[in-house]
């Protein structure tokens, strides 16, 4: 039977069955796409500009707030915009605003943004940005609310609570990051990833048009429920919104300090980006489903027990397995994410107010990215954020109440910030606590988490005090201690004092013999250890090029470090050094810390900057040997170590000179990618792992891996002939790495597949 044949009083029910149909599967597509596009092009952009600031970790930290900043703008236009402008004038502003945004397509970075300055590089950064894709991600991100509103407006049986579009948005979102490692950028490259992104941007011009005209052609009001004078919404009050910033930012900080921690541990890539900011967002899709299919109590009965055993695992249980420590971060951040988000959702008002309660979400998320991606590195020399953001996390519980007389929590909160000053009174004057004594203190802290399970202030300041306890007992005395864009620089003395030692993070980047075994000070050249020390795979390196050259070569490094390599020629060798973090030249020519350039060569030149960029300018066949010694630390800078970065290092390099990478990791098996790059240069490469010298550790003298690659076996010289020197070959089956691809999660397996191997022998 036709709908023209139907009774006259169900014609028109399912015609409007089926309009409303159409209406919401309409306004649900746009959403999602925006939603998509929005996400999409956070770590796209964010690849493109990282390699103008080395690779480091902080980019994306940086780029968080930019993100966060504008999606606030976004919001507070969005608002504005529905709450002056309602209608059809709302409908031609935004459409223009969408289309403006078009005279900035594709997305690139904008001209005379080429290299950032020496300091002030997280605000060169957002400048960056803003100028680059600021319109574009500013008009994307008023989409969410902006769509909502009108879908309020429609008539809609379901538009009496609209969050359930909310989730819709963040499906979008979610499944964006997810694609965008393991479908989009492994398979297209970048510039043609700007192109289809532009492509789905005009699509969705078209898709917002479409919603407009439904809006415009319904009954463009508030739904009867919600704007009936007999039952008027409650209007939420200053305090409200007090509650929504603070529940808003303490997860929005918490996702960038768990993602600086991964992206150090590891590489500042756009998997470890996106996999906590999906994390991040598939809480939102959860708490604001209409049933959500995790419970919020069950969720804050078990967020104590992630917590409890993030501590244990931080100061108790070593963990060597990278993706172990992966799973265990990630984990805590999804549950404690999951319940200050479960919290946002219980306090959501009612539609009337929805662009502005997403507004200060959006606020709150701004506030916990700046202080955490911008302010805390400039007040704290220490990485103190991510505790203490854990912490703040269970002071987001419900039930949090300051302790009233009687309560019980007076003597604990006094007692632990009593023990909390002692503390900080003894490490001033460097007492430490011995082995036993610090176990006991754990034991005891972790024994009252027990009667204050359920108290969210006890429990957070029990908490506290283990952090502090465990920060306390890893307290060392530091030479020079900084803190700056690329991270933690420490310098600190070990092995009785006889050595010391420069930490970038939790990774030596060098040391120096400073005391012989009586405890006097050595003067004069210093010796080599580390991994430069005499007849390792550095030292072969350079004897070969010497031997080869008849004399004094003209070497290049990038990758300054303690300077060492400065001492590692014969008379007459010179060396030009590539590095990028100003405050590390500082300390390699500060003879207070390190005297192997003061000694060896006080005129050494440093080039200050990114080497692809850097290194660019010198001219070409400039150098008899390339050292490239970026890759020892634990986050890796990947655009070095690409089929276009060798092609420049080759550029740079005389007739018959040679290109050596010092690919020793802890996380990461990079000695195969050397071979990849360097065959799609047509080159040979000659991977030096020891055999020939042993380690000892007691001594800092390491057994460094290092890629050797050449043109041609005539440029090896004695290397040629050494059994400790075999040939690599190619992988078949491992993809090479360029600008546009790399692959850490197979160089990351690699690894973990060695170590197995090793272990099983």
């Amino acid at each position: 039977m036709s709908t023209s044949e139907l009774p006259t009083s169900e014609a028109p029910q399912r015609a409007a069955v089926a309009s409303y149909g159409l209406l919401l599967l309409t306004f649900i597509a746009a959403i999602f796409v925006s939603a998509a596009l929005l996400f999409a092009v956070q770590p796209m952009f964010t690849k493109m500009v990282l390699p103008r600031l080395g690779g480091a970790a902080s980019v994306w930290s940086v780029a968080i707030v930019f993100f966060q900043t504008t999606l606030l703008a976004g919001y507070a236009y969005a608002h504005l915009l529905t709450r002056f402008q309602p209608g059809r004038s709302s409908v031609i502003i935004h459409l223009v605003v969408l289309a403006s945004a078009c005279f900035l397509l594709p997305l690139h970075i904008a001209s005379g943004w080429g290299r950032p300055p020496q300091v002030g590089e997280a605000f060169w950064l957002l400048g960056l940005f803003t100028v680059s894709i600021g319109l574009p991600f500013f008009a994307l991100s008023a989409n969410g609310p902006l769509l909502q509103a009108w879908f309020v407006r429609t008539g809609h049986p379901d538009a009496k609570d609209p969050y359930f579009l909310y989730a819709a948005s963040n499906v979008g979102s979610f499944l964006a990051l997810i694609a965008y490692p393991v479908a989009v950028e492994p398979f297209v490259r970048l510039g043609d990833q700007t192109w289809l992104w532009t492509a789905g941007y005009y699509l969705l011009i078209a898709m917002v048009a479409g919603c407009s005209l439904l809006m415009l052609r319904s009954p463009n009001r508030l739904p009867d429920a919600v704007a009936s004078d007999t039952t008027p919404a409650v209007t939420p009050s200053w305090r409200d919104a007090a509650i929504w910033v603070a529940l808003a930012a303490v997860p929005s900080g918490l996702l960038i300090a768990v993602t600086a921690h991964i992206s150090t541990d590891v590489a500042a890539v756009p998997l470890f980006w996106t996999i906590p900011l999906a994390i991040y967002l598939l809480t939102f899709v959860i708490v604001f489903q209409t049933k959500p299919f995790i419970p919020h109590w069950l969720v804050v009965a078990v967020q104590p027990a992630f917590v409890l055993f993030l501590v244990i695992a931080i100061l108790m249980i070593p963990i060597e397995s990278i993706v172990l420590q992966i799973v265990i971060h990630l984990s805590v951040f999804f549950v404690c994410a999951l319940m200050c988000h479960g919290e946002l959702a219980r306090r959501r008002p009612p539609p009337q107010f929805l662009t502005s309660y997403y507004m200060w979400i959006s606020f709150g998320g701004m506030v916990g990215g700046i202080l955490t991606g911008l302010v805390a590195p400039q007040v704290s020399s220490r990485i103190i954020e991510y505790p203490l953001l854990v912490v703040l996390t269970l002071l987001c519980r419900p039930g949090f109440t300051l302790p009233t007389r009687g309560s019980g929590q007076y003597p604990l909160l006094l007692a632990v910030a009593v023990a909390a000053l002692l503390l900080i009174g003894m490490a001033a004057v460097d007492i430490r606590l011995d082995t036993p004594l610090y176990a006991v203190a754990v034991g005891f802290l972790l024994g009252l988490t027990v009667q204050f399970w359920k108290t969210p202030l006890p429990f957070a300041a029990i908490v506290a005090m283990l952090f502090l306890v465990n920060h306390y007992n890893n307290y060392i005395t530091s030479n020079y201690l900084v803190r700056n864009f690329f991270g933690v620089l420490n310098v600190v003395e070990a092995s009785d004092d006889r050595f010391r030692v420069l930490y970038h993070g939790t990774t030596a980047q060098g040391a120096q013999r400073i005391r012989d075994y009586d405890g006097n000070l050595l003067t004069g050249r210093p010796d080599m250890v580390s991994e430069f020390h005499d007849g390792g795979g550095f030292a072969q390196v350079v004897d070969a090029m010497e031997k080869k050259a008849g004399g004094p070569i003209n070497m290049a490094v990038i990758g300054l470090g303690t300077g060492a390599l400065a001492c590692r020629g014969s008379a007459g060798t010179t060396v030009t050094f590539y590095e990028i973090d100003a405050d590390i030249a500082r300390i390699a020519r500060d003879p207070s810390l390190f005297n192997y350039i003061s000694e060896c060569a006080p005129k050494t030149q440093i080039v200050i900057g990114d080497a692809r960029l850097t290194l660019a300018d010198a001219p070409d066949g400039s150098y008899d040997l390339l050292f490239v010694d970026a890759f020892i630390g634990a986050a890796i800078p990947v655009h070095l170590l690409t089929r276009e970065a060798l092609e420049l290092y080759f550029r740079k390099l005389k007739p018959g000179g040679i290109v050596a990478m010092h690919v020793s990791n802890r996380n990461l098996e990079l000695a195969t990618v050397v071979a990849g790059i360097a065959q799609a240069n047509g080159a040979i490469v000659r991977v030096y792992d020891g055999g020939d010298i042993d380690e000892d550790v007691d001594e800092h003298r390491w057994i460094p891996t290092i890629a050797a690659v050449a043109r041609n076996e005539a440029d090896f010289g004695s290397l040629a002939k050494s059994e400790f020197w075999p040939i690599r070959e190619r992988d078949p089956h491992q993809r090479v790495w360029t600008d546009d691809y790399s692959n850490i999660v197979g160089a990351l397996l690699r690894h973990l597949r060695s170590r197995q191997v090793s272990s099983d022998e």
